[in-house]
């Protein structure tokens, strides 16, 4: 294995394992306040699991950038490139945009989400309120994500 493929799986690995980590901490900020409210009003269960899920999209991304970047370095349904280091440094930079807003925007989606959860429990009409504020977060999210899929194209 070389060097240059080395590096580039070292992208897969960090876009995919960081934006997962930033969902799941996220989901289970979430899933805290969540339980919390479900036991004193069991009838907010669709909202609160809405609002719980909201921070799992992070996961998902990387994942993509990951698939796209295995695709990319002919690991998926075939032979993997000759990649020189240089092109391994830049598809390792690929992954990084969606591995650093993916684990800061999933966990800090996760925050927003258990105050929408809180403020679900006191006043069950805000729900939609919450899933709003909480999505703004999403979009720093998105950004990585279209960053990293132009990076990816232009290598």
């Amino acid at each position: 294995m070389s060097f240059g493929l080395m590096m580039a799986l070292f992208g897969v690995a960090i876009a995919a394992g960081f934006a997962g980590v930033g969902s799941a901490m996220g989901v289970g900020i979430a899933g805290k306040a969540a339980s919390g409210v479900l036991a004193e009003k069991p009838e907010l269960y669709g909202r609160t699991l809405l609002l719980q899920a909201l921070p799992g999209t992070q996961g998902i991304y990387g994942f993509l950038i990951a698939v796209l970047l295995l695709n990319k370095i002919g690991l998926l349904g075939g032979e993997a490139a000759t990649i020189t280091a240089t092109d391994g440094f830049a598809y390792l930079a690929a992954g990084l945009p969606i591995a650093i807003t993916g684990l800061m925007s999933g966990i800090y989606q996760g925050k927003a989400a258990a105050a929408a959860i809180l403020m679900t429990a006191k006043d069950a009409s805000l729900s939609t309120r919450g899933m709003i504020m909480t999505a703004l977060v999403e979009t720093y999210a998105i950004l990585g994500l279209l960053v990293s899929i132009l990076v990816l194209f232009a290598i």
